[in-house]
């Protein structure tokens, strides 16, 4: 397996991404077709950038992304991409400015808890950052939009599935061949927002 990782971390090198992440979120557009010229994304926890970087060539110049997070990226973005650093999980300051430029026709999630090694816990964490996504994602996105959020598997994983298909037509639990084999994350991928009732 280490061998494994090593190829993909030389391989964001030879690309020029900061970061072998950009490949998990390829592999989930490959699956699932999220990503198409001319849409508007968000990002969280998109320090240091390469799954910006990768959406905003996707999304190619008539599209938009937002890049949120607390550290500045290690990339320089080009113009269709914008970079917010603040909390916007707990900044009401920071979460207004992200709802400016919302409706979004994707949200991305790669947010991770600071781990402490207690699987328990971590776990707990994740599984909270991933509910705050979750609801961001419903706040943002527009009728038939579609997002990703990274969890740690552990019990929460189902229930937050059971509530994203609540809201969503398609949900799929999905582990990147270019996850970490000792890595417990998996990502939740939920497809074409139903248009709730206020």
């Amino acid at each position: 397996m280490k061998k494994i990782r090593d190829h993909y971390s030389r391989q964001a090198r030879q690309d020029n991404y900061p970061a072998r992440s950009v490949y998990k979120l390829k592999e989930m557009d490959r699956r699932f077709s999220l990503l198409r010229p001319g849409q508007k994304v968000l990002d969280l926890g998109a320090s240091p950038g390469s799954w910006c970087s990768f959406a905003a060539q996707k999304v190619q110049s008539r599209g938009f992304v937002l890049a949120v997070d607390l550290k500045e990226p290690t990339l320089s973005f080009p113009q269709h991409v914008v970079f917010i650093q603040g909390d916007i999980i707990n900044d009401n300051a920071a979460r207004e400015q992200v709802r400016d430029f919302a409706p979004f026709d994707l949200v991305l999630s790669d947010m991770a808890p600071k781990t402490t090694g207690i699987k328990i816990t971590d776990q707990a964490r994740s599984h909270e950052l991933a509910r705050e996504a979750f609801d961001l994602a419903r706040e943002m996105l527009g009728p038939g939009g579609s997002m990703v959020v990274k969890i740690f598997e552990g019990p929460d994983v189902q229930e937050l599935g059971r509530e994203m298909k609540a809201c969503f037509k398609r949900v799929k639990h999905f582990k990147p061949k270019s996850s970490r084999a000792e890595s417990k994350e998996i990502f939740l991928v939920g497809m074409e927002l139903v248009q709730q009732e206020v």
